[in-house]
């Protein structure tokens, strides 16, 4: 069977050379988290990808630190934003585009599979029949396939399910954004023992990505610096990860990878926010309405995960 947005995504890659995007990359190391701002260099259109709202928990205050480092950035350069994408919703921060939104303009957007995350989730936090659990959140849901521009810059959208069901890949000129599918060659893979989760999932999507050409840049969601490396990096390419990926090198078949993944996944904790960060990214990066006291309240479901 023909994957025609795979296809579509590398033609894309190996036409990019004249179009290769500018990218600024953000790291916050409280969550380990790298947003990036991806801009079309002779229109200055430009997208926001993964951003990040400062949380914290003890205080139940929320701050925006590292979201204006990302706003002074876009006004130094210029920059017209259209987009704020999302790869998933993120169980280790909570998202600031509708901060940036508020600020800077553009549409809030993720993979259509949200609804499954938030059907889910809405009945773990008791969301009540006020949340819409059909996506109207965020301002556009993609689909696999889907194609749209930054400017000048061709864009093609992958679905690539496995950490969560709603997880998607965005090609950007010569550029993958990945999300959690992967990380750097000398960490792995991300886990996929969350609701709605698949080792056998996530290693057809982590292949998909690996189809793509071998010069294809790909940018990291995460960088968690495991042993052995002393800086923080986030960029590698398809034939690095083919060769050198700890969890997911040329030769490891699927079911090698799924006894793998799934047996290491039962040894790691939660993550530290996920309980304030995906009741707040499954309504596209907005808080709780205020209750009738005015106080807005984020829910710790006890034994529940």
């Amino acid at each position: 069977m023909t994957d025609s947005a795979l296809a579509a995504a590398s033609s894309q890659i190996s036409a990019a050379q004249a179009g290769i995007p500018q990218i600024k990359a953000f790291f916050d190391e409280p969550t380990f988290t790298v947003t990036y701002v991806v801009h079309d260099p002779e229109s200055l259109r430009a997208a926001i990808i993964d951003s990040v709202l400062d949380y914290d928990p003890a205080s139940g205050r929320t701050s925006f630190s590292a979201a204006d480092a990302v706003l002074g950035y876009v006004k130094e350069k210029g920059l017209s934003v259209d987009w704020h994408l999302e790869t998933h919703a993120h169980a280790d921060h909570l998202s600031a585009a509708p901060y940036l939104q508020q600020k800077l303009g553009g549409k809030i957007a993720i993979g259509e599979h949200i609804v499954t995350v938030q059907q889910t989730f809405g009945k773990l936090f008791n969301a009540g029949s006020d949340f819409e659990r059909d996506g109207s959140d965020f301002d556009h849901l993609w689909k696999d396939g889907d194609r749209f521009r930054i400017g000048n810059l061709d864009v093609t959208v992958l679905h690539v399910p496995g950490h969560t069901p709603a997880c998607i890949a965005y090609v950007i000129g010569d550029a993958v954004f990945v999300g959690d599918t992967m990380f750097m060659p000398d960490y792995g893979t991300a886990r996929a023992d969350f609701p709605g989760g698949d080792a056998r999932t996530l290693y057809q999507s982590a292949m998909r990505l690996l189809s793509l050409p071998p010069e294809t840049r790909l940018f990291m969601c995460h960088d968690y610096l495991p042993e052995g490396r002393k800086d923080y990096v986030w960029e590698t390419t398809v034939e690095a990860e083919r060769k050198a990926n700890v969890h997911i090198h040329e030769g490891v078949s699927e079911d090698e990878f799924v006894v793998m993944r799934e047996a290491r996944d039962k040894t790691l904790a939660m993550p530290r926010l996920i309980l304030p960060s995906v009741q707040v990214n499954m309504r596209a990066g907005h808080l709780p309405p205020a209750e009738d006291n005015g106080v807005t309240y984020l829910k710790i479901p006890v034994n529940a995960i």
